[in-house]
């Protein structure tokens, strides 16, 4: 490229002068509209003969600028194929978005009125270039308006004034502090009749409302002999299955058990389970009080009011079930089902006692099934851990013994326990399976005592927080435990396929075997897992 004319002989000394005072030149030049005063401002100092350099101090001169290296050049220089400064495929600026025009409403709300060009134009048109008398904005009050001309002086004015209450127009005036009043000599003759004639009626209608409401009413006779009330035809539907249905099929077997000791008492409930023999099954720490008591008294009350003398055939504190007999022929026999059939959320019915109130019936559901519970009544010798059906239907003390029944009217259950904070029931009741109920019944009638196997442990509940188990605390000597090996500090935590997570539960694993019976114990010692064959024995 050719340089311009004026920059080709740069670096002379020459050259550099004359630069000098174009420059010059171009500084002191006064700005449009300066005066005389900027000119001596901006001159060039005397004796001066550079731009604003001291006189003796001469500015060098420029430099050549050195030529790039080969590598520079390859490195940083225009490629060969590209004629300008950036390459032609060089991606094009996005289009600038075109903001969308504003809603209508917006544009009614700010536009100009009509006759008007713009929101800064005043009313009436704008005005010429300089506000003179005969403009249409000026007005003979703008030196002291500061929004018609804003070199107005300011000045402070008078307070508010407001009109007189005569001086105001119209039935509504505007007192000093601002309140609204009504001025009724400025009311039409129609208005104020209106008015009047709503206050009568106003006044009419209270009256004889609190005349009505007041008023005393005449008596009638206190007494109308010959009254009949009005009864219903229609009959109450009791379908086969309902509560009613179930409670007027078993109340009949169900009895009340009465034990007097001296002069304490208790009750209870029982269960008819062989009516021809006058076999009731009820629950031990119901009658083990007055079981070789001198002078202690055992008695069952029946549904229709009579009562019999009642002996122990047989207890078992083990399971808490025991059995008694009465005197008594042609009771009615409960009809026992299958607890094994029995699942979670199937309707139930209790019937007992409870709290000496015979034949008392509540109802609700199985909630729970294979409940460890242990039994432990105070006054009796009952040290019995269950497998129990847990039920909330409600059940309070004097059920225990009584009948728990499903649907159809079979017994699933005896009753024997509540969950209680203070004494009485909170939605909780536990109930030995039927099951286990009819093997120890029947051993008891058949021999006096029940038969159950047992492992010779004495054990407790434990957690390492990841897995429960049953704490061996000791081993009786001799006792199948002892003979598989089991030691103390020995953790149990299943029987053959069964987990066991608690002492309840191992107690329920082992009494649900016969004595005799080879059980697979799994074990924790020392943090390692182990199993052990134990042949079970008579408790």
């Amino acid at each position: 490229m050719t340089p311009p004319d004026d920059a080709r002989e740069t670096g002379t000394p020459e050259a550099a002068t004359r630069d000098a005072d174009r420059t010059v030149e171009a500084v002191v030049r006064p700005p449009v509209g300066s005066g005389r005063d900027g000119d001596a401002v901006f001159a060039r100092p005397a004796g001066a003969t550079g731009s604003f350099d001291p006189p003796e101090q001469a500015r060098p001169a420029s430099a050549p600028r050195p030529q790039p290296s080969p590598a520079q050049a390859a490195a940083f220089g225009r490629p060969a194929a590209v004629p300008g400064s950036f390459a032609g495929d060089r991606p094009a600026m996005p289009p600038r978005p075109v903001p969308p025009p504003p809603p209508e409403a917006v544009l009614r709300a700010f536009r100009a009125p009509a006759g008007q060009a713009g929101l800064q134009e005043p009313p009436g048109g704008r005005p010429g270039r300089r506000r003179t008398s005969a403009g249409p904005w000026w007005k003979p009050d703008a030196k002291s308006d500061p929004w018609r001309d804003p070199h107005a002086p300011a000045g402070l004015t008078g307070p508010a004034v407001f009109e007189e209450e005569s001086e105001q127009e119209g039935p509504v005036v505007v007192d000093r502090e601002g309140r609204r009043k009504l001025r009724l000599r400025d009311l039409s003759v129609r208005v104020a009749v209106l008015v009047a004639l709503a206050v009568l009626l106003a006044g009419a209608l209270g009256g004889g409302v609190g005349y009505l409401l007041t008023r005393e009413a005449s008596e009638t006779p206190l007494l109308a002999p010959g009254t009949t009330l009005t009864e219903t035809d229609e009959g109450i539907t009791r379908e086969p299955g309902s509560v009613s249905d179930i409670a007027e099929t078993v109340i009949p077997a169900v009895v009340s058990i009465e034990v007097r000791i001296g002069d304490a008492g208790a009750t209870g409930s029982g269960v008819v389970v062989d009516g021809a023999d006058g076999y009731i099954v009820t629950n031990n720490h119901v009658i083990s009080g007055a079981d070789g008591v001198e002078g202690a008294e055992i008695r069952a009350v029946f549904s229709d009011g009579s009562g019999s003398s009642a002996r122990i055939v047989g207890r078992d504190p083990a399971s808490d079930i025991a059995v008694v007999k009465v005197e008594k022929p042609g009771l009615v026999t409960a009809s026992l089902g299958d607890s094994d059939d029995v699942v979670v959320g199937d309707p139930v019915v209790a019937i007992g006692s409870p709290l000496g109130l015979a034949g008392t019936v509540t109802s609700g559901i199985v909630s729970a099934l294979d409940r460890p519970v242990r039994l432990a009544g105070e006054g009796s010798d009952t040290n019995a851990v269950i497998s129990a059906v847990q039920t909330d239907a409600p059940i309070n003390p004097g059920n225990s013994g009584g009948a728990l029944v499903d649907a159809t009217g079979a017994v699933i259950g005896i009753n024997t326990a509540i969950a209680s904070l203070g004494g009485g029931s909170v939605g909780l009741g536990f109930a030995i399976p039927i099951d286990t109920a009819r093997t120890v019944a029947e051993q008891l009638i058949a021999t006096g005592s029940a038969v159950h196997a047992t492992l010779g442990v004495n054990t407790r509940s434990v957690t390492d927080g990841t897995r429960d188990g049953a704490l061996v605390l000791n081993v009786e000597p001799g006792s199948p435990a002892a003979d598989a090996g089991i030691q103390e500090q020995d953790v149990v935590i299943g029987v053959d396929d069964q987990a066991v997570g608690s002492s309840e539960e191992l107690a329920v694993a082992i009494d649900a075997h016969a004595p005799g019976d080879v059980v697979t114990i799994e074990l924790v010692r020392g943090g390692s897992s182990t199993t052990v064959q134990a042949t079970l024995a008579q408790a």
